[in-house]
């Protein structure tokens, strides 16, 4: 059975009880869930005892309001789901009992995180480390599982946990697709059924076009508003709106064939 715990006093004490005999795996969500976030809760199951999950959406990463107020979240079903799956504990706590500071406190790094998703959505990463390190911290977990969707955030945590020396792991998981190559992602959900045909155009010409320019000129002659689409690392990132919906996304590449 799941134990649904609502504020941080009451998943101290949850945390307190399991002791440390037991390895504690641990999945962040804000929600909206699908096989996506399944993915991450199994690969979690599959190396540990316990396993738990968050459903918290995270008021202080979202630049627009707007989005905040659309994003699509659905307790009931998302519980329903987490139970089916056999998740030992869900934490579902309010704003007020993760930002008793009225987010005061912040974490802030000072170079990646202004890049790509930080161009466009300043202040995002802001909210999105200290959420995290709140969460890690109160966790207790040995492990915490981040989907590679979110790759810009999944090193920015990655470098976070190593900066300030925190005891967990932080287990990257390959990215979950549609059956036509479109990353799984919460606000899919918002897209018209044609509109959601249209967006499996997006990692496609992602990933096959030679240059940066000629994925940017593809994209828009298809329909897309491109935020970016940037090469960093040996990935390629990109950003697109379709119907006011934001999608991202991102695919290894051999930098030495693009501009």
């Amino acid at each position: 059975m799941t134990t649904v715990i609502r504020s941080v006093e009451e998943w101290t004490a949850y945390r307190g009880k399991l002791g440390k005999e037991k390895s504690l795996g641990f999945v962040p969500t804000m929600g909206g869930l699908h096989e996506g976030h399944c993915e991450l809760v199994r690969r979690s199951q599959s190396e540990n005892d316990l396993t738990a999950v968050s459903l918290f959406v995270n008021r202080t990463q979202f630049n627009n309001a707007a989005d905040y107020d659309s994003y699509p979240a659905d307790f009931a079903q998302d519980l329903a789901m987490l139970e089916a799956l056999g998740v030992d504990a869900v934490f579902a706590p309010s704003y007020e009992s993760m930002y008793p500071d009225s987010y005061r406190y912040m974490v802030s790094e000072s170079s990646e995180s202004l890049a790509m998703e930080g161009t466009q959505r300043p202040g995002h990463f802001d909210g999105v480390l200290t959420v995290v390190m709140k969460l890690l911290n109160l966790s207790g977990a040995r492990r915490a599982y981040f989907g590679e969707k979110d790759y810009q955030q999944l090193q920015l945590v990655k470098g976070m946990v190593d900066a300030f020396f925190m005891p967990i792991e932080i287990v990257a998981c390959e990215t979950v697709r549609a059956f036509d190559g479109l990353a799984l992602s919460s606000r899919n959900r918002r897209l018209s059924e044609s509109g959601r045909a249209k967006a499996a155009e997006f990692p496609q010409i992602l990933e096959t076009a030679a240059t940066l320019e000629q994925a940017v000129a593809l994209l828009e002659e298809a329909g897309f508003q491109v935020e970016y689409v940037e090469e960093r690392e040996g990935r390629r990132f990109g950003a697109v709106s379709l119907e006011g919906v934001r999608l991202i996304d991102n695919w290894a590449v051999d930098v030495t064939s693009s501009v």
